[in-house]
């Protein structure tokens, strides 16, 4: 039975990089199989996706998306990320410096409360809205009473978004905080520089490029909620349908130009945040290469 060449290499030599590679053909099986399934579950969807908002003509296409449910939903979505991105930016960077940079009791459970989000499922995420604010809630009763609304309005929207999205800024932080260390900032503080101007002047710019990175995933995961808005948001057209909701009711009512038109806007997001993702990495990339050259 032959096989791939192997290359004897002799005692108290290190094998070269060519003498363990595995023979060609068998790359080239892994590369076309990856290209495969890239372009079957990936590239085919995505282009469906255009090609049924497209298909029966600019002039439909645009008219889906001007529809006032449509631009309803779009302003939603676009509020929605205004007040979320923002929020959890803020509670990112906290977060991560204060895990980063010191040590206290519970720090393991801070660690633990921000992957919440990541292991519980979006739908259950809104029911447990609805178990606090909605009319048979805990807090429901007093919420009717002073006429608050947060069930079936943005507040609950903006909250279901914030509590998924949140671990996002915080988890690409965390590891970059810790792998710089502290020395600078603590350089910084000897100095006589004041806590704003040390995180301004020092940390900020040591990782802006992760920050942004988490800020796009933040927004991207904002934009596209779907489980947890559609728990509290009461799917009231015009009013809390965000676009992956109007998409859905578009759908179901058998609308699928409108729905594959607002869709093709949610797929085309998809594909900026991808382009920008892939530039902040590159650079994140260049600027830890940079720190590690600079440290030797």
């Amino acid at each position: 039975m032959s096989g791939a060449p192997v290359t004897q290499v002799r005692r108290g030599e290190l094998p070269s990089k060519a003498d363990i590679l595995e023979p060609r053909w068998v790359r080239g099986v892994l590369i076309a199989i990856a290209l495969l399934f890239l372009t079957l579950f990936l590239f085919v969807p995505l282009v469906s996706v255009f090609y049924e908002a497209l298909k029966k003509g600019w002039d439909a296409y645009l008219a889906a998306i001007v529809e006032e449910d449509a631009i309803s939903a779009i302003k939603l979505t676009l509020i929605t990320a205004v007040i979320a991105v923002p929020l959890n930016l803020v509670f990112g960077v906290a977060a991560s410096w204060c895990i980063a940079k010191f040590e206290f009791r519970g720090k393991s459970l801070l660690l633990t409360l921000i992957d919440l989000p990541f292991s519980v499922s979006p739908v259950i995420s809104g029911l447990i809205y609805v178990l606090l604010f909605g009319a048979q809630g805990y807090f429901g009763p007093w919420l009717m009473d002073h006429d608050i609304k947060i069930l079936f309005a943005v507040p609950g929207i903006v909250l279901a978004t914030i509590f998924v999205t949140f671990p996002f800024v915080a988890r690409e932080l965390i590891p970059l905080m810790q792998a710089q260390g502290s020395e600078e900032e603590e350089a910084a503080i000897v100095l006589g520089a004041s806590g704003w101007d040390t995180f301004r002047r020092v940390t900020l710019p040591n990782i802006k490029w992760g920050l942004l990175y988490g800020v796009i995933l933040c927004n991207a995961r904002a934009m596209g909620e779907f489980g947890a808005v559609s728990v509290v948001s009461g799917h009231i057209r015009g009013e809390t349908n965000t676009m992956p909701l109007q998409v859905e009711i578009l759908y179901n009512e058998y609308n699928f130009a409108a729905a594959f038109a607002v869709a093709s806007l949610l797929a085309l997001l998809a594909l900026v945040t991808l382009v920008v993702k892939s530039f902040i990495a590159w650079r994140l990339n260049e600027s830890v290469a940079d720190d590690a050259r600079t440290s030797e």
